[in-house]
């Protein structure tokens, strides 16, 4: 279990079905020690605190084992092609993440990283912004019904992260799946159970 890519991003107006909206999905990979914040990555915006950001969703980190599922369905859904799976914090993810997959983590997992611990805080809900960064209006109901969400973190610990970082799991109290946390928590009619 590992960090595969740690990717930072500004908010700024995009134009989304028509209107501008003020966004900070598309992140982009950074190089070196990234400092880690009680509310975040160092240079890492959200633009609606809303729903996004804040101390128990200070980090968002994604299994990069599901980007090929999202380069096969946006091909299916009669978006633009990608010739590989989709770049490092398309989604919005500021970890890229090898070997962690939402149905093997539980609320208040610790991800124990040499410069920083993050606990595992609740499942990410899918949103406009989302299916606009991913080019096709089905992209929110598929990651629903794929409970390909990723997760909130919150930091306990807070210090640096990199790229290639050994990611230590440290289980929490086993109540609440984060998986079943999503499916429960998913816009009506559009989980999969």
């Amino acid at each position: 279990m590992k960090i595969l890519q740690v990717c930072i991003g500004a908010a700024r107006s995009r134009l989304m079905a028509g209107h501008a909206v003020l966004t900070a999905i598309a992140k982009s990979p950074v190089a070196g020690p990234v400092a880690v914040y009680p509310l975040g990555l160092a240079g890492d915006e959200q633009a609606d605190l809303t729903v996004h950001g804040g101390l128990a969703k200070a980090v968002y980190a994604y299994p990069s084992e599901h980007l090929p599922f999202w380069q096969t369905v946006r091909a299916q859904a009669g978006a633009a092609a990608w010739d590989a799976p989709p770049p490092p914090g398309l989604l919005g993810e500021n970890l890229l993440l090898q070997g962690l997959l939402e149905q093997d983590l539980w609320i208040g997992d610790r991800l124990v990283l040499p410069g920083c611990v993050l606990a595992v805080s609740e499942p990410r809900l899918p949103c406009n912004k989302f299916a606009a960064a991913m080019g096709f209006a089905q992209a929110v109901k598929l990651m629903a019904q794929s409970g390909f969400s990723g997760a909130y973190l919150a930091v306990l610990e807070p210090g640096t992260l990199s790229a290639g970082d050994a990611i230590r799991l440290e289980p929490g109290p086993r109540e609440v799946n984060l998986r079943e946390l999503f499916r429960a928590r998913a816009p009506a009619g559009t989980a999969a159970r």
